[in-house]
């Protein structure tokens, strides 16, 4: 029974023969109390019968065992299945029906949260091998979701979604938040929910819904009676279960705009505020928020402005670090491949085999653990360059006008620092480096590339001919140009730093321009 009652008359034989019971007081000082929690267990999604919801029943934790887990955990509880017995008038109504619940005696948690994690004398060997392969961010990437054909882009920012960069803390309590936001909008078919479940199920605190079944107070926290003292207490939602890890939201554009409106403080001050009922209060949603939507009009509609198709409000896109735009386009080679790689997933129930073996989830989220313990800095001497780098993004934006697809602001800014502290957690270095910097640049660049060739009339050019005409632009006027001057625009478009080199190389080769002797400066011969 719930209600405590001490016995307040002897039952002694000499008190009940005397006529005179002896009255007994309740001596709090001698007493032994022993914290106590209740909780509910809800059976796993994938266990539920065919037609059925899934079931729960009450848990009573004491002593050392309570506060062991937290909600959104995966547990195995072992325990005492007992009854709870009726007392009063309520148990002449009962008869034999009696509630029941489990007095626990051991957990065991499925998944360890990224700061619990034991990392054995094995894994710790094969994290530092692993850490010095030059290509580890590309293995890491497609080990994530290997049965999903592509997206490699897609997947290494899913990758630095889940690793992320430190919270800074300034001197006066101002935090910037480390935790990366990512949209996925894309074509109906292009396996955007199923990368969201595997993000989440790799993730030790992921949580998985949906934007149309999901509500504003779901989403943050909702007020409930207790079961004991039946008083209104909070409840967290989603993005308060997914604090410290990732929630996916799928559906995103069908969310009504009242419940949309309360990601907006989550996705930016990382809490979320409470005053209801004479509650005042703020919760802690340290998550990422990974989100998938389709366009507005169902398809991407290649006729109109990207903003008319992204349809989401400008305060919600600057949020995100990363907006990949993923459209379904009609490529027979593309599609034979795509083809031959679902059928083989199909036969066999295994993904194709890659050139090296891929991790497995387990491994991912070790490494992911670990890598989460670096803390990189920046140094001085990258500073001008990552400015220089946005402020090509503003005036590349400015001249794109109504075609530009995402907004550039200082949170642009932001991001791109978070992106190359989490590619250099990757390397579990503690110095970011400006390889780091221009991989950022081009992840972001290439979140936007299915659109700009999907928007684009003219010819496709060759990488070397595409370079040589965007350094022939910065050289009018002068005849010469700055190769830290050219280099940011480069990135900007989505080529990589050694096919400048390499055009550089090419048309030097035959007479175009030369190098000065400290190759910071490529001169046209015309001018020379």
């Amino acid at each position: 029974s719930k209600a405590f009652i001490p016995i307040s008359s002897c039952v002694s034989q000499d008190c009940f023969k005397g006529g005179k019971p002896g009255q007994l007081h309740m001596q709090t000082r001698g007493s032994k109390f022993v914290s106590f929690q209740d909780g509910r267990l809800q059976e796993l999604p994938e266990e539920v019968p065919v037609g059925h919801i899934p079931r729960s029943i009450v848990l009573h934790f004491r002593g050392s065992l309570t506060r062991q887990t937290l909600p959104g955990d995966r547990v195995t509880i072992t325990g005492l299945f007992l009854p709870t017995p009726f007392t009063g008038f309520r148990a002449l109504k009962a008869g034999l029906m009696a509630d029941t619940f489990i007095e626990v005696m051991h957990i065991e948690k499925h998944k360890q949260s990224y700061n619990e994690y034991d990392f054995g004398n094995d894994t710790s060997a094969l994290i530092q091998e692993a850490s010095k392969e030059p290509d580890v961010f590309t293995k890491l990437a497609k080990s994530i979701a290997p049965e999903i054909f592509g997206h490699e882009d897609v997947k290494k920012a899913l990758l630095l979604l889940m690793v992320g960069a430190p919270t800074r803390t300034m001197e006066d309590g101002m935090k910037i938040r480390g935790e990366l936001n990512v949209c996925l909008m894309g074509d109906p078919g292009v396996a955007k929910s199923q990368l969201l479940k595997h993000v989440s199920s790799i993730s030790p605190r992921g949580v998985y819904t949906s934007g149309k079944g999901s509500s504003g107070v779901g989403l943050t926290a909702a007020f409930v009676p207790d079961n004991n003292t039946k008083e209104l207490v909070l409840e967290g939602g989603s993005l308060v279960l997914a604090d410290m890890g990732v929630c996916c939201i799928d559906e995103f554009d069908k969310m009504e705009d009242y419940d949309r409106t309360a990601i907006h403080e989550v996705m930016e001050q990382q809490t979320i505020s409470i005053a209801k009922a004479g509650i005042t209060t703020t919760l802690n949603a340290r998550t990422s928020i990974l989100a998938a939507a389709n366009p507005a009009y169902g398809r991407y509609n290649a006729n109109v402005s990207p903003s008319e198709n992204i349809n989401l409000p400008a305060a919600l896109l600057s949020r995100f670090d990363l907006m990949f735009v993923i459209l379904d386009k009609h490529d027979p080679a593309a599609d034979l491949e795509l083809a031959k790689h679902v059928l083989y997933v199909h036969q066999n129930l295994t993904h194709p085999p890659h050139r090296f073996e891929t991790f497995d989830s387990k491994f991912i989220r070790a490494y992911v653990a670990h890598a989460k313990s670096v803390v990189p800095y920046i140094p001085r001497n990258l500073t001008e360059y990552i400015i220089g780098v946005y402020v090509n993004m503003r005036q590349d934006e400015v001249k794109m006008k109504e075609n530009s697809m995402s907004y550039t602001t200082a949170r642009t800014l932001l991001g791109v620092l978070r992106l190359s502290q989490a590619l250099a957690r990757l390397r579990l270095s503690d110095e970011v480096t400006r390889a780091d910097v221009d991989e950022a640049m081009r992840i972001i660049q290439m979140s936007k590339a299915s659109l700009e060739t999907e928007s684009s009339t003219t010819t496709a050019l060759d990488p070397t001919s595409a370079i040589y005409g965007l350094v022939r632009d910065q050289m009018v006027g002068t005849g010469q140009v700055e190769y830290d001057r050219i280099l940011p625009a480069i990135l900007a478009k989505g080529y990589r730093r050694q096919q400048l080199d390499a055009c550089i190389e090419e048309y030097a080769d035959i007479g175009i321009w030369r190098l000065s002797a400290d190759r910071q400066r490529i001169i046209a011969l015309e001018f020379d």
